[in-house]
């Protein structure tokens, strides 16, 4: 959804999430290479209609901040990062988030096993060439 926008709707979305809320000129100001404030003003009635932002008005400004998606929005930059950053392999991105922080909770140690094991049983029905294998049946 997210990694799906265009560049300057995705930065501008990007910027609202981290701020909260805004005013286009806050979002124009914090932009890298700025496009003109109506330019800006443009991107974010846009992403308004796709729901992802909406307004409201203190005194005579629109401040703009973003739709709660955290569940969307936060699995979509995580693939957006996992792409960029780690050549689209998910197990590079989690050793190097581990490698982050000194100790794991109990709670968080027993998630990651889960975790492990559910992608163990469904790469076992990847066959070499990343097809699903057909399930046998006893």
């Amino acid at each position: 959804m997210i990694d799906s926008l265009p560049r300057r709707e995705r930065e501008i979305f990007e910027l609202l999430c981290s701020a909260g809320e805004a005013t286009a000129a806050e979002i124009r100001s914090a932009m890298a290479d700025p496009p003109s404030y109506s330019a800006v003003r443009t991107l974010l009635a846009r992403l308004e209609a796709r729901g992802l932002v909406r307004h409201h008005a203190i005194d005579q400004a629109y401040v703009y901040k973003s739709v709660p998606q955290p569940a969307k929005v936060r699995e979509s930059a995580l693939k957006q990062m996992v792409r960029t950053f780690f050549d689209g392999s998910a197990a590079s991105a989690a050793t190097a988030l581990l490698g982050l922080t000194k100790s794991l909770s109990p709670d968080e140690a027993a998630a990651l096993r889960q975790a492990i094991d559910e992608a163990r049983i469904e790469g076992a029905r990847i066959d070499e060439d990343g097809n699903p294998e057909a399930m046998e049946r006893e």
